[in-house]
């Protein structure tokens, strides 16, 4: 497994935490603020767990169209 990159440097929260919590079943980023506590120190980390939060999903949607 390869080295993952830390999102959000204040709580520790690396790239994987945030795919294993949609994968889990959280849709927002609201949902995994509140599950991880990410983005409530200084918030800088909030636009690309955003971004990382909406390619995961998109990578679900497209796994659930194929699959249907």
């Amino acid at each position: 497994m390869g080295a993952h990159m830390y999102v959000c440097l204040c709580r520790g929260i690396t790239d994987q935490d945030i795919k294993d919590a949609v994968a889990n079943g959280a849709e927002s980023f609201r949902e995994i603020r509140d599950l991880l506590d990410l983005g409530t120190c200084c918030g800088r980390c909030a636009p690309e767990a955003r971004n990382l939060i909406n390619e995961e999903l998109a990578a679900i949607a497209a796994k659930i169209s194929i699959a249907a």
